[in-house]
């Protein structure tokens, strides 16, 4: 999916995958929930304000995200999941 490039002040991320329990069980993908965190894979050029100037993106490739439950569009690729949502949906920058 490398060939998606987001546009305005928009982020591609690819989420987190999902744990087992401690008992060593692995539920399917339809009996959990989605991880709500992630890495950013690629990054608009930054949205452009009313008077025409660029403002800077404040998320980079490589940082780990939160995000909330419903937030961003879902893209399929093959056997990934991504998701593209806009760079005020994404709640926090883990460290």
């Amino acid at each position: 999916m490398k060939n998606i490039k987001p546009l305005g002040n928009r982020v591609l991320i690819q989420r987190s995958k999902a744990a087992t329990t401690k008992g060593g069980i692995l539920l399917p993908d339809t009996a959990q929930e989605k991880p709500k965190e992630g890495v950013i894979i690629a990054v608009g050029p930054g949205k452009i304000d009313e008077q025409g100037n660029k403002e800077t993106m404040q998320l980079k490739v490589g940082d780990r995200v939160l995000f909330s439950t419903y937030s961003g569009t879902e893209v399929k690729g093959g056997d990934e999941e991504l998701l593209i949502m806009a760079e005020d949906d994404v709640l926090g920058v883990l460290s």
